[in-house]
């Protein structure tokens, strides 16, 4: 398990930094193997019945999303999610619609733990162990009490650039700066 300290740290990173990059659409400029490759749950709030964003390390397997929650079934998204399945995610492509189940499977289970852990980059060693040369045995005692959740497609999500989205606000910022470019580029031809 994580310190509290570290917990924290990764909270506010997330909801500071990850949530809203993914919002506006560049989650595909964040994800590499060093860092690991990141998607964004979009869950109803059991108690509040507002909308919840969770950054998560993923794997995509034979067509569905999978994620592992490090804190077990006491993370609050998990409890969310266990609440109402039907959620969004925000891959760095794109939106989809899905509903969300645990893996019971425990061979399905360890092929994804695997697979996610490997895609985390450096938080994927975090479990103390390496996930690319840990045996099965070592990789299920490692993850044991720690949650696989398999996100199968049912239709398409709203991504940032469709309406109700962010993305119009950095295309706008965008759009200013270069035509300030543009005219700043002018000045400088009649003054010469």
């Amino acid at each position: 398990m994580e310190s509290e300290p570290l917990r924290r740290a990764f909270r506010l990173f997330n909801k500071s930094f990850m949530v809203p990059a993914y919002r506006l659409g560049l989650g595909a400029l964040i994800g590499n193997p060093f860092s690991g490759y990141i998607m964004v749950l979009k869950t109803t709030g059991r108690k509040t019945g507002r909308v919840r964003y969770t950054p998560v390390n993923y794997a995509l397997i034979d067509g569905c999303a999978y994620c592992l929650s490090g804190l077990g079934m006491r993370a609050d998204w998990c409890c969310n999610v266990k609440a109402r399945p039907r959620i969004e995610v925000i891959l760095p492509s794109g939106t989809l619609a899905g509903m969300a189940e645990e893996v019971q499977d425990p061979d399905e289970c360890l092929r994804a733990q695997r697979q996610i852990l490997k895609n985390a980059g450096f938080a994927g060693f975090f479990l103390g162990f390496n996930p690319f040369t840990a045996s099965d045995a070592e990789l299920r005692q490692k993850c044991q009490g720690l949650p696989v959740l398999r996100i199968r497609p049912v239709g398409i999500g709203s991504s940032p650039a469709d309406p109700g989205g962010g993305l119009w606000v950095l295309m706008t910022i965008l759009s200013v700066l270069w035509l300030a470019g543009i005219l700043s580029k002018r000045r400088k031809t009649k003054d010469e």
